[in-house]
């Protein structure tokens, strides 16, 4: 998968997990209850068929959507970790 493509859509998927999380903490998930679960199965399907071609994606968006927290903290992590590039 393209580098930029997969960074997209991790932080989408980041996202979409904690707006589900907020909505727990606020008890307003059982209001939503139905379209959740309709949006967690879709989005286990598309993890399902990345997994077939990139397996590490597909770990990383699983793992997005069930503890964005925890993800988004990884990537800040391997962020910093990037040596800085020399300006020219």
């Amino acid at each position: 998968m393209d580098p930029e493509l997969a960074l997209r859509l991790t932080e989408l998927v980041e996202k979409v997990g904690l707006l589900r999380r907020d909505m727990q903490h606020r008890a307003d998930l059982d209001k939503y209850e139905g379209r959740l679960a309709r949006i967690d199965q879709k989005f286990f399907a598309l993890a399902e068929c990345i997994s077939r071609s990139d397996p590490d994606m597909a770990t990383a968006l699983r793992t997005a959507w069930q503890l964005p927290a925890r993800s988004l903290a990884f990537r800040n992590a391997e962020h910093r970790k990037k040596p800085d590039e020399p300006e020219s």
